[in-house]
């Protein structure tokens, strides 16, 4: 995983790899957005031997004593021997097994550039890119909604259409000023915050917030179907829903 994900590229907000150390030999595998205790308790029914997520544990500034919520996931995977692998910003980057190149294939956002224009498009959190056709902004509203299963916040400034499309999974509304910067017509992310409105509207670029969770299945979905067709392992994707 740690040749797949290159995690010494990142400065991130917790440590990625390995976070939970459980049996040796690994012949079945689970993927998921968080390592929620619903995704363990899925994983035990499934006699999984490891567990892989783009949202593990030990975040900065978190409290350290193990107890409540903390003791109960930690002793669940402890009692029944499963790793458990988290991979954060390096599962937003990555270009094959990633959450914004997959969500961006998804949408049909072709020729992907680095939405953090300094950085190497592999390194860069968030894309630009461009569709086939230019969309107006309640077609495109509704193809992301098909791709993402779900109604989304879509701040439609104008009848403007949309061919440069910006984004970023997860909670990184604060990028609306990369996207501007790449002269996107759009930006998506997963969260909005009160401000961001009013910078979509003042400075005429559209936005959609299509839920934190919904935008970050992408990665983990991708990387269950590269583990099987390319390890041989068996492996498999569970979504626990999260209307955040």
């Amino acid at each position: 995983m740690t040749a797949l994900y290159q995690p010494r590229l990142f400065k991130d907000y917790a440590p990625n790899g390995l976070q939970v150390e459980g049996k040796q030999e690994i012949n079945k595998v689970v993927t998921g957005v968080t390592a929620s205790m619903a995704l363990i308790e899925a994983a035990i029914e499934k006699q999984a031997d490891a567990i892989i997520v783009h949202h593990g544990y030990f975040w900065k500034g978190e409290v350290p004593e193990i107890v409540g919520m903390k003791y109960r996931r930690l002793s669940s995977l402890i009692k029944n021997d499963i790793n458990l692998f988290g991979y954060h910003l390096p599962m937003d980057a990555h270009l094959l097994a990633g959450n914004n190149a997959n969500l961006a294939r998804a949408l049909g956002v072709e020729s992907l550039r680095p939405l953090e224009s300094e950085k190497p498009l592999e390194e860069s959190i968030g894309v630009v890119g461009k569709l086939q056709e230019p969309l107006a902004p309640a077609a495109f509203k509704a193809i992301i909604e098909q791709v993402v299963g779900r109604v989304v916040l879509f701040e439609a400034v104008s009848g403007a259409p949309i061919s440069e499309v910006a984004l970023c999974t997860g909670g990184a509304q604060g990028y609306i000023g990369k996207a501007l910067a790449a002269n996107a017509d759009v930006f998506i992310t997963g969260e909005v915050s009160e401000q961001t409105i009013h910078t979509a509207r003042e400075e005429g670029i559209h936005f959609c917030a299509a839920g934190h969770h919904a935008t970050e299945c992408f990665g983990p979905r991708a990387l269950a179907e590269h583990i099987r067709d390319n390890w041989g392992i068996d492996c498999e994707f569970i979504d626990i829903p999260n209307p955040a």
